[in-house]
């Protein structure tokens, strides 16, 4: 079985949070490619064991599991039985998930908000 990475995003500086905010973020359970990019083919073999915890200050964190949707977006899907929970990973398919790197996910919101890379590590 391809080796599973836990990905760490944490918000970016935007406006309102001139210094970013590491308590509101990702854990992305994914397979990564040697240079820190999605492995889709290793994602079709374990898709049932790529997921998401969401987590945000004031509010229980939000479990799911990432899937890919119409024209290979990414998406953060918390509840099966709609898709009105759903967020939007932004290109993820071209980013690469090393720290430093940033990566975009339209929000529960309707706004698209940037988040570093923090740390991968092995799962």
């Amino acid at each position: 079985m391809p080796r599973i990475s836990r990905i760490t995003l944490e918000l970016a500086r935007e406006p309102g949070h001139p210094h970013g905010d590491r308590n509101h973020g990702y854990h992305l359970y994914l397979p990564l490619t040697d240079d820190g990019h999605i492995d889709l083919a290793a994602w079709e073999t374990t898709k049932s064991v790529c997921r998401v915890r969401r987590f945000r200050p004031g509010e229980d964190d939000r479990h799911g599991r990432v899937r890919r949707g119409p024209g290979g977006r990414w998406i953060f899907d918390y509840d099966d039985r709609t898709d009105f929970d759903d967020e939007t990973g932004f290109r993820l398919a071209d980013e690469r998930f090393v720290p430093g790197e940033y990566a975009s996910v339209r929000e529960d919101d309707g706004r698209m908000h940037t988040f570093q890379v923090i740390a991968v590590r092995p799962e």
